[in-house]
């Protein structure tokens, strides 16, 4: 996972209106992750799932709540939340394990 991505869920379809959108939550401030998320439902996107690892999980946590509670009041709710584990390789090749999380928002 990069600085933080906006990446089209390939399970979508590829009209312009499409239903889902991932976000990948990185090294940016959360401010850009919520203006990320809000464009997207302002779009007419109905569920926008973000997805962070290791240090980066808290600031999926804020984007989520900034949302929810603040620039969509009433209107977005957060649907499932996903905690995981991924394997990625690490200095000198060693195999870690990183937490990483997925948050679902959708449209009230």
């Amino acid at each position: 996972m990069r600085g933080g991505e906006i990446v089209k869920n390939p399970n979508c379809s590829a009209s312009p209106m499409a239903t889902e959108q991932t976000i990948l939550v990185g090294k940016k401030p959360a401010t850009n992750y919520v203006i990320a998320t809000v464009m997207a439902f302002n779009a007419g996107v109905k569920k926008v799932v973000l997805k962070a690892r290791g240090a980066a999980i808290s600031k999926a946590v804020s984007t989520a709540v900034m949302v929810r509670d603040r620039f969509l009041p009433g209107k977005v709710q957060i649907k499932d939340v996903k905690l995981l584990s991924d394997k990625v390789q690490g200095q000198g090749g060693r195999e870690r394990t990183v937490a990483a999380v997925e948050i679902v928002l959708e449209m009230a």
